[in-house]
C-alpha cells in the first residue's frame, strides 16, 4: 500500500486567520498558488445599472456577462475576490451532477432533469468559451469522469442512473471497472467531456476584462443594508442602482424563508502528491454513503492537478457533515481529514498530503441551486443564488446566465427550473427533517459549556463556556490571550460551536460563521459575534 506522510497539518496555515483572503484557517491549493485577488476599498457613493453583492464565481460571472452588455457594473465583496467558498472547492465542471438524476427526475419530471443536465452543460461550454476567447491560462482541461459504487450502495442504482442519464441526454456508458482505480471492482458509469480548472486564475482573469470595460470591482467592502434602491456599505457608502445581485453564497438580506429550504454542510479535501503520470487523466466520484446519518449521502470525490515535473497533485474531497454538528457522528474535524486520507490510500498511489481545507457547501432540499428574482421583493429587482449542491462552478456560472438573462430582459429556457420560489412539495419529508434538526439546535441554550473554565483553553484553542445563563464564545490566541464573544449567532439566535480545524465558530442552524476573533466569514448572519467581558 502507498505511504501517506501526512505532514499538512501547519502547511499553507497563516500565522493568524485573515478573513480577507480565506474562510478558514486553511489555505486551499488555489489560495496557496494565487496572489490574494485585492481590489480597493469603496470610499465614495455611487449609481450604477446593477450592483453585485459577492466576489465569488456567481458574481464575477455575472458581472462579466453584464459588462459584456454595456450595462455599468460595480461587484462589492466583503473579503478579496474568491475568498469564499469558490477558493475552497475542488473545480470539478461537470454535468455528472453530486445528486443523482433519477432522483432529479422525480422532483421536477424527465424535462426537468434534461434541463438539468442541459444547463449545467452550457454553464461548462461558457467556461471553456471565455478561457478560450480571453485566452485564460488556467489549466482547463476536458476529460471523462466515473462514477461508481459506494460499498453501501447496490448496483440497481447505477443502472437506474443510467438510464435516467441518458433520458437527460447525456451520452453515458456503462464499464465492468473503474479506470485508475483497480481495487474498485466496478461497474461505474462513464461521463464524458466533463471538465476541471483552477478556478482563481480564471476569476482573476474574468476580474481584470471586467475592469478593463471600465466596470468597478471593490473589496473588503462589507454591505451591511440592502433593499430595491440599492445597498449601504459599513463604512456608510451607498450605492444606488437599477438591480442588486446577491452572490454570498448564501443570502444575507433574507432573515427565514430560503434558509429554510436548504441545510449547510462542511466538506473535507486533502491535496497528495502521484508520480506524474501514474494516474489517466479522470474525474471519480462514489455514490455516497447510503447509510448516513446525512440527508446528502456523503460521497468521495477526487481529480487530478497539474502540479510539477514529478508529480500530479491528487485533490480528493469527502467527509462530509452538517456545519457545527461534526459531534453527531463522533467525528471530529480533524479526524476527518484521517478518515479521508485512509480512504485515498486504499484507492491512489499517493505519496505525501501537502494541502488540506475544508469547505461549505449548501444543500436544497431538492438537489437544485435557487437562481432568480427574490420572490419576497414586490419591485423585482433583487435577484440571488443559493443552493449550490456540490456543484458551485456550474450553479455559480448558471447564476451569472441566468440572472443576466433576466436584467437584460432576455428569455431564458432554465428559469423556472431554478426559481427561487418553487415548490419543494415531493421533497417534504426532507424538509421537515432538516427544520426538525434546527430546532434541535436550541436546546444548546439549556446545556452546560464545552469546559467547566476558561483556564481549561490552550493556546490557539477555543471553546464554548457558560457564563450563568448565558454562553460565549472563547478563543485564546498563541500567546495566551483570550477573546471571548456571545456564542448567540446574529441570524436567528442558535449557538455556535468551535470548529478547531478551521479555528472558526460555526453555527449548527443554517451554516454561519465566524473567525476565532468573532468576524462574520459566512452567512446568512452578517455581522459579528458581540464582544464580552469573561473571568478567567
Amino acid at each position: 500500500m502507498p505511504s501517506s506522510k501526512n505532514k499538512s497539518a501547519s502547511i499553507n496555515r497563516p500565522k493568524k486567520v485573515n478573513p480577507a483572503r480565506a474562510s478558514g484557517a486553511d489555505l486551499s491549493f488555489w489560495q496557496a498558488t494565487t496572489k490574494p485577488l485585492e481590489f480597493a476599498t469603496l470610499n465614495e457613493d455611487l449609481t450604477i445599472n446593477t450592483v453585485i453583492v459577492g466576489g465569488g464565481i456567481a458574481g464575477i460571472t455575472t458581472a462579466y456577462l453584464l459588462a459584456k452588455q454595456g450595462r455599468s457594473v460595480a461587484i462589492l465583496e466583503d473579503g478579496y475576490l474568491a475568498s469564499g467558498e469558490t477558493g475552497r472547492t475542488t473545480a470539478h465542471l461537470v454535468n455528472a451532477l453530486d445528486d443523482r438524476y433519477y432522483d432529479l427526475e422525480n422532483y421536477f419530471g424527465k424535462e426537468g432533469a434534461r434541463k438539468a443536465a442541459e444547463s449545467h452543460s452550457a454553464a461548462v461550454d461558457l467556461i471553456e468559451y471565455n478561457v478560450t476567447t480571453e485566452n485564460i491560462d488556467c489549466d482547463f482541461e476536458r476529460l471523462p469522469g466515473y462514477l461508481f459504487l459506494h460499498p453501501s450502495d447496490k448496483k440497481d442504482s447505477l443502472k437506474k442512473e443510467l438510464e435516467a442519464t441518458r433520458n437527460a441526454g447525456i451520452n453515458t456508458e456503462l464499464l465492468d471497472n473503474v479506470p485508475g482505480i483497480p481495487s474498485e471492482p466496478g461497474p461505474c458509469i462513464m461521463f464524458p467531456s466533463q471538465a476541471m480548472f483552477h478556478p482563481l486564475k480564471y476569476i482573476a482573469a474574468l476580474a481584470n476584462t471586467i475592469i478593463k470595460q471600465g466596470e468597478k470591482i471593490y473589496t473588503k467592502t462589507h454591505v451591511t443594508k440592502i433593499d430595491s434602491s440599492g445597498v449601504v456599505t459599513s463604512n456608510g457608502h451607498s450605492v444606488k442602482a437599477e438591480h442588486i445581485v446577491i452572490a454570498t453564497g448564501t443570502p444575507i438580506h433574507r432573515t427565514f424563508e430560503i434558509h429554510t429550504k436548504q441545510e449547510a454542510y462542511r466538506t473535507y479535501v486533502i491535496g497528495a502528491t502521484v508520480p506524474k503520470d501514474s494516474l489517466p487523466r479522470a474525474l471519480w466520484w462514489d455514490t455516497g454513503d447510503q447509510d448516513s446519518t446525512w440527508n446528502n449521502y456523503p460521497y468521495h470525490y477526487a481529480r487530478l492537478q497539474n502540479y510539477d515535473d514529478e508529480f500530479d497533485l491528487l485533490i480528493v474531497g469527502g467527509e462530509d457533515h452538517k456545519t457545527g454538528q461534526p459531534d453527531k457522528e463522533g467525528i471530529e474535524e480533524e479526524m476527518r481529514f484521517d478518515k479521508l486520507i485512509k480512504w485515498t490510500t486504499e484507492r491512489f498511489p499517493i505519496q505525501e498530503v501537502l494541502y488540506k481545507w475544508s469547505g461549505q457547501i449548501m444543500e436544497p432540499v431538492d438537489s437544485l441551486a435557487f437562481i432568480g428574482r427574490d420572490p419576497a421583493e414586490s419591485k423585482g429587482n433583487i435577484y440571488f443564488f443559493t443552493g449550490d449542491s456540490g456543484n458551485g462552478m456550474t450553479h455559480g456560472t448558471l447564476a451569472g446566465i441566468i440572472i443576466s438573462d433576466m436584467i437584460a430582459g432576455g428569455e431564458n429556457p432554465w428559469t423556472s427550473l431554478y426559481d427561487p420560489s418553487r415548490k419543494t412539495l415531493k421533497t417534504a419529508a426532507d424538509f421537515v427533517e432538516a427544520n426538525v434538526n434546527v430546532a434541535k439546535q436550541y436546546t444548546e441554550f439549556l446545556s452546560g459549556g464545552d469546559v467547566d473554565s476558561v483556564k481549561q483553553i490552550a493556546p490557539d484553542h477555543g471553546a464554548i463556556v457558560r457564563m450563568g445563563t448565558s454562553k460565549a464564545a472563547v478563543y485564546r490566541d498563541k500567546s495566551g490571550n483570550v477573546h471571548a464573544y456571545s456564542a448567540v449567532c446574529p441570524h436567528l439566535k442558535c449557538i455556535v460551536e468551535w470548529n478547531d480545524e478551521e479555528k472558526s465558530f460555526d453555527c449548527p442552524c443554517h451554516g454561519s460563521r465566524f473567525t476565532c476573533y468573532g468576524k462574520v466569514i459566512n452567512g446568512p448572519a452578517n455581522t459579528d459575534l458581540t464582544a464580552v467581558d469573561i473571568k478567567e
